[in-house]
C-alpha cells in the first residue's frame, strides 16, 4: 500500500503505473491547483479554475481525461483548446510525458500556421486526443476530417486570451458538434464577464476553484521606476545594464513599439528580437526557438504575440509599457518566478501613470514604492550571448534526429559535446545552439559534411 497525504498523488487512484510515471517525472507532490482541482474533475465533474500560467495547469487537467481513455478505441475521446499554437504544443508535449507509461496513445495538435494536408492525414489514421486551437478545429471540422461526436472530456485551457482573441464563436460551434454528456473544464486565469458566459452556456453545474494568483514577495521581486516619457528607450538600456538578467520579455503595447525598442537595443549592442503579430509563423517560430537556446537574450513582444508563450526559467519580465489593468500586469508577471523559482518584474512609468501603480498595488493588496531612474545611474551593457543559433535546412521529414545533429558536430566537426546546447527539430528544419567560439567552425564543418548520409545548407540566425 502507498502512503497517501492530502498533497500527494498516490491519494488519487490513479493506479500504480501512473503513480510511477509521475514520481519519474518529478511529480512528488501536488501543486495548489492540482490538489483544489483533482479530486472533483476525477469524478467527472465540470469545473471552472482560476489558475496562472505555470501553476501546474496542464497535469491537472491531462490527468483527468487520461483516466478516461479507450487506448482500444481510436477515436477522438478529448479535446484541448489553447489560444496559440505554442501553447498547444507545449500541452500535447506535456500529455505525451503523462502518458508514457502507456503505449499505443495517439495524440494530434491541429493549428493554424501549418499544411492542413498532413492533419488530415494522421487523423486518418485515428486519435485519442485532440489538442488544438479554435480556428484550425473549426476548419477540420468544416472539411469533415474530424468528428467530435465521442468527446468525452473537454478541455478549455486559457478561456481568457481565447476570448480576447475572438474565438467565442469558433468555441461555441465546436462545443455544439461534442456530446452533451461530455465533461468540461474551463481553466482561466482571470474572471471576466464573457468567461462566466462561457461556462453558463457550456458547463453542467460546475464547481467553481480559485487558486491563489499572486506570487509571494520572497518568490518574485517587483520594482517600479519612473522615468520621462522622452527617455524611456535610455531607461529601458539603463535597466538591463544595471539589472544584466539572463534573459528577459519586454513588453510593450503596440507592433511599432516593438520594433522601435528592439531597433534601440540593437544599435547600442543589446541583441534583441521583437515578436509582434505582423511575423509570419515560420519567423515567429525562429524568433522563439532563438530565446529559448539563449542565443538572444531579450524578447519584445505585445500581449497578444505573447499569448501561449511558456517559456521555461524565464528570470525577468520588464513592462516598458505598462498594462491598462491590474489583471494584464498580473498575468504578464506570472511568466517568471515559476516552480519555486526568483523572479523580477521591472516596470517603467511616467508621472502621469501613477495611478496605474495605485491599482496595481490596491489589486495585489500591498503598497509599492516608485524610485526615479536616475538612481540607478548605471553605465554597464548586457553581455553577449553565450550561443549562436544555427539553422540547418533538414528536420522530421527527412528523418533527421537531435542524436544525428549532435553527431554530426562533435564526430567529424570534432566540437567538444560541452560547447553545443539546445537542437530544436521541426518539421522541414532543424535548430542547433553552439557556443558563439565554435559557430564559424561549427557551419564550416556542417556545410561540408553529411548529417544521416547527405549535404544539408546551413546558415547562423
Amino acid at each position: 500500500m502507498r502512503a497517501t497525504t492530502l498533497t500527494n498523488f498516490s491519494g488519487l487512484g490513479l493506479g500504480d503505473a501512473q503513480i510511477d510515471n509521475l514520481t519519474s517525472l518529478g511529480y512528488e507532490e501536488m501543486t495548489t491547483i492540482q490538489a483544489m482541482v483533482l479530486p472533483t474533475a476525477l469524478l467527472g465533474k465540470d469545473v471552472i479554475a482560476q489558475a496562472k500560467t505555470g501553476s501546474g495547469k496542464t497535469a491537472t487537467f491531462s490527468l483527468p481525461l487520461l483516466a478516461k481513455l479507450n487506448p482500444r478505441h481510436f477515436g477522438a475521446q478529448a479535446l484541448v483548446l489553447c489560444p496559440t499554437r505554442e501553447l498547444a504544443t507545449q500541452v500535447a508535449t506535456e500529455i505525451r510525458r503523462l502518458i508514457r507509461h502507456q503505449q499505443n496513445i495517439k495524440i494530434v495538435i491541429l493549428c493554424g500556421g501549418q499544411s492542413i494536408g498532413p492533419q488530415i492525414g494522421s487523423l486518418e489514421h485515428g486519435a485519442h486526443i485532440i489538442v488544438g486551437t479554435p480556428g484550425r478545429i473549426k476548419d477540420h471540422l468544416r472539411k469533415k476530417t474530424l468528428n467530435l461526436g465521442q468527446i468525452s472530456t473537454l478541455v478549455l485551457d486559457e478561456a481568457d486570451r481565447m476570448l480576447d482573441m475572438g474565438f467565442f464563436d469558433d468555441i461555441e460551434s465546436i462545443i455544439k458538434e461534442t456530446p452533451k454528456s461530455r465533461q468540461t473544464l474551463l481553466f482561466s486565469a482571470t474572471y471576466p464577464e464573457h468567461i462566466e458566459t462561457l461556462s453558463g452556456r457550456f458547463q453542467k453545474d460546475p464547481e467553481k476553484i480559485s487558486a491563489p494568483s499572486l506570487h509571494e514577495e520572497t518568490q518574485l521581486q517587483q520594482l517600479f521606476y519612473l522615468t520621462k516619457r522622452s527617455r524611456k528607450l535610455n531607461s529601458l538600456q539603463t535597466l538591463l545594464g544595471h539589472y544584466q538578467p539572463e534573459s528577459a520579455i519586454v513588453f510593450c503595447h503596440t507592433k511599432d513599439t516593438t520594433r522601435e525598442v528592439s531597433a534601440h537595443l540593437n544599435r547600442n549592442d543589446i541583441p534583441a528580437l521583437a515578436l509582434n503579430g505582423d511575423l509570419e509563423q515560420r519567423d515567429r517560430d525562429q524568433v522563439l526557438i532563438q530565446f529559448r537556446q539563449q542565443s538572444c537574450r531579450i524578447l519584445v513582444a505585445t500581449d497578444v504575440a505573447a499569448r501561449g508563450l511558456d517559456i521555461n526559467d524565464l528570470p525577468a519580465v520588464i513592462n516598458y509599457d505598462l498594462p491598462k489593468d491590474p489583471e494584464s500586469y498580473v498575468h504578464r508577471i506570472g511568466r517568471t518566478g515559476r516552480a519555486g523559482k526568483q523572479g523580477l518584474a521591472i516596470s517603467l512609468l511616467a508621472d502621469r501613470e501613477r495611478h496605474k501603480l495605485e491599482s496595481i498595488g490596491n489589486f495585489q493588496d500591498r503598497e509599492y514604492d516608485v524610485t526615479p531612474i536616475e538612481s540607478l545611474n548605471n553605465k554597464s551593457t548586457m553581455p553577449t550571448p553565450d550561443y549562436v543559433t544555427l539553422c540547418i535546412s533538414a528536420g522530421r521529414k527527412e528523418k533527421v534526429r537531435p542524436g544525428d545533429i549532435l553527431g554530426a558536430l562533435t564526430g567529424d566537426a570534432g566540437i567538444k559535446g560541452s560547447a553545443v546546447g539546445n537542437i530544436t527539430v521541426s518539421d522541414y528544419a532543424a535548430y542547433v545552439a553552439v557556443e558563439t567560439t565554435v559557430a564559424t567552425e561549427a557551419i564550416k564543418q556542417l556545410a561540408a559534411g553529411k548529417i544521416k548520409g547527405r549535404k544539408f545548407k546551413v546558415r547562423g540566425l
